[in-house]
């Protein structure tokens, strides 16, 4: 929770140097919209408290060919997506659970869940966001399948 709490600092601290450049150009104030807030991920799990360590926010773009299947894969932390084009149906491999993600939908990720995700009928593009820890991986492959990107 830490680190969490320590990258959205990080993140509001950016956010507010931004705008008072816009504040100093006379520009007016934006707003706001929350796209995702979760404390469990798309399946429902609850988030566990995670590895201590020097925080690392890693912003993904993620293109994938249409009705292509992204390979087996967990991650150790919490992170969320949202799609820019296409869709994404995500598949949780010990349930079999399924659920589609459109364009202009957000989506938190499964945090230590096998799954994978399978793009529709067009070209998917995937804005990935992930809270992690410095020098450790975002995505682990199963046994035997490739990484995910």
């Amino acid at each position: 929770m830490l680190v969490v709490k320590r990258a959205a600092f990080c993140m509001a601290a950016v956010l507010a140097m931004g705008a008072s450049v816009a504040h100093a150009e006379g520009a007016k104030s934006g707003s706001a919209e929350i796209l995702v807030k979760s404390s469990a991920s798309w399946n429902g799990k609850t988030y566990a408290p995670y590895a201590k360590g020097q925080p690392e926010l890693t912003v993904l773009r993620l293109t994938i060919q249409p009705n292509a299947e992204l390979p087996w894969h967990t991650h150790p932390y919490p992170n969320a997506g949202y799609v820019l084009e296409g869709e994404i149906t995500l598949v949780d491999k010990a349930t079999g659970e399924k659920k589609t993600f459109h364009a202009g939908e957000a989506f938190p990720e499964a945090v230590d869940d096998a799954h994978h995700g399978v793009a529709g009928n067009q070209k998917t593009v995937l804005l990935l966001v992930y809270a992690g820890i410095k020098g450790k991986p975002t995505s682990i492959p199963l046994p035997g399948q490739a990484n995910e990107y």
